[in-house]
Parts: C-alpha cells; structure tokens; sequence
C-alpha cells in the first residue's frame, strides 16, 4: 500500500547532486516515497540510480519537459495524497516531513506548504529561492520573508512561525495531489521558473491557502539546473511572470499593471545589459516579444474570478532601489 506522501525529484544530468543529497533524503524520508522524474537525461544518471538506490523508484519522460511539464509527465504517474516536489540540490534534515503533514492534517483548507529554505553554502543565511515564505508586490514582482530581490537577511528566528504566504517555493513543494491536478497541474508553457508561484495565485483565486511552517527546514544550493546569471533564466522569470500577471491580476486593474511593467522593463533591460551583460538586453527584448504571442493563451487560461487583495506590498521596486528599503 503506497504511503501518503511521495517525494519526486526532477533529474536532468543531475547525477552529481543525486550522489550527494539523495542519501540523506532517503534517510529522513522514511514516511515517503521517494520518485525520481528523469527529464531524459543524457547523462548516466538512470544507470546510476538503478545500481546504487534501488529502493528509489524512476519515471523516465520520453523528452525534457522543462520543470512545469516534467513534473506534470512524471506526477501524473504517481498516486499519493501528498507531493513533495524537491529539488536535486536539496539537503533535507531530520523530521522535514512529520510538520509539513501535521499542518495539511490540521486545515484542509491548506493546498500547499514550503518550509523554511536556507542556504547550503552559507548555513545562517536564507536562500533566495524561497527563503521564509513568498509574496508579490501591486505590479506583480515576486519577494520573500528574507529575501528581496538580490538582498537576502541572515535567519535570526525572525520567521520561526507558522503563516500563510503567498506562493511557495518550487525547490521544496508540498501539495495535496487534488488541489495539484484540480489546477490541471503547472502551466507547460512557462517551461521553468516562477510557474508555482503561477499554481499558487491560481489555488488562492480557487480559495486555497498557501502556508509556510519553519519547524521544517532544509538547505538549497540554487543554480544547479541554470545558473543564476543565465540569460535564459533573465528570459524565462520576466517572460513567464507577465503571462502569470495577465492570467491571474483581477481586472480592470490589470490593464495598469501590464503598462507600468513594460515601462519598468525597458531600465530593467538597460539595468540588466550594464550589469551582467548585452545578452541579458537581449533576453528582456525576447521576453516581451515571447509574452506577446503568448498573450492570447494567458488571456483565455484565466479563471472565472481574481482576488483584489492579491498583494502584500506596494511598489516595491521604488521602495527597495530608490528607498533603499
């Protein structure tokens, strides 16, 4: 009889980071079962799996999906109550699971939940993909409890609490199967980045909560399926965050959201080319040329009815760069 909870991993030429953290999650997950979603790796990672986890059970997908449609491919084949979607560069700790299942038992009203995310190369700080919870300001730009954009505060127990949040991190997903699938799963579209935040502004739309709970902690190295400085991580976070606006922002203040976005985004692309390079000019262009043709699909993929009160913050990007705050 399958347990509760399945632990799914998504692979793609990640053998080096399965090496290194799967033994510790097949440790602390004895309440799990433990999936791996290779995303057609063409590296030995299939092989090395069969030979040194043979309890680990593997979902081979016939292409690399990106994350929204690989985990959507290999999730479809997994019968759970519970996911947790974990990132091959995760290190778990001792009793990650029992809190987050605790909280699900505790309010059905709970779709998902990310536990507290630090980071694995600088243990007392949190770790950007995450951190303590997620939250979007009035135009639409993700942040988190500890991390502000490229600001990220040293975890002094400010956030050891149990709160609802906004959207939760996609390095360390914990969902109800239904809610997951009564959503139709991630938006394939997106390809990778920023399509749980998409899953999660659905779910509250839907009148789901999101939750964070810090007696669950793991460690997240970040960057290591694309790296941070990545024009194609540049293109994909602006491209797919203004697709996620459209489907989800309640009209008719959407139509001011959209323009105030696209202005902002023509000093981000000069920002960008100065900072990390023309290639990052470039992949803000292509950006909005993608969101774009992908306007008519965004526009018909919104649901019935949009939250007002869908932010937590006021323009943000005034306050952290010009307030210095």
């Amino acid at each position: 009889m399958p347990k509760k909870l399945a632990v799914a991993i998504l692979n793609w030429n990640g053998k080096s980071w399965l090496e290194k953290f799967l033994p510790g999650v097949i440790q602390f997950s004895t309440d799990a079962d433990i999936y791996v979603i290779d995303n057609f790796s063409t590296d030995d990672s299939v092989d090395f799996l069969r030979t040194r986890f043979p309890s680990v059970q593997i979902i081979k997908n016939d292409k690399n999906y990106g994350f929204a449609g690989g985990y959507n491919e290999g999730l479809r084949q997994i019968d759970h109550e519970f996911y947790c979607l974990l990132n091959s560069d995760v290190e778990v700790t001792a009793n990650w699971i029992e809190p987050v299942l605790e909280l699900f038992e505790k309010n059905a009203s709970i779709a998902a939940i990310q536990p507290k995310i630090l980071s694995f190369t600088n243990k007392n700080y949190f770790e950007f993909a995450g951190a303590a919870g997620g939250f979007i300001d009035n135009l639409g730009y993700p942040y988190c409890r500890g991390r502000v954009f490229d600001d990220v505060e040293e975890d002094k127990g400010q956030y050891n609490d149990e709160t609802e949040v906004f959207w939760a991190s996609g390095c360390c997903f914990f969902i109800r199967s239904k809610d997951f699938w009564d959503q139709n799963g991630f938006d394939e579209r997106f390809f990778a980045h920023q399509e749980e935040i998409d899953l999660c502004w659905r779910l509250i739309n839907s009148g789901r909560k999101i939750f964070y709970t810090w007696r669950s902690e793991v460690y997240h190295v970040g960057g290591g399926t694309l790296n941070k400085q990545s024009p194609r991580k540049t293109f994909l976070n602006i491209r797919n965050n203004l697709s996620m606006v459209l489907k989800n922002a309640p009209f008719p203040g959407l139509i001011g959201i959209i323009f105030m976005r696209l202005c902002l985004d023509a000093f981000a692309g000069i920002y960008f080319g100065i900072k990390l390079g023309f290639p990052h000019f470039i992949a803000v262009l292509k950006a909005h040329f993608s969101f774009y043709a992908h306007a008519s699909g965004s526009w018909k993929k919104r649901q019935k009815h949009q939250k007002n009160n869908f932010y937590q913050s006021e323009w943000l990007i005034f306050r952290h760069f010009l307030g210095r705050k």
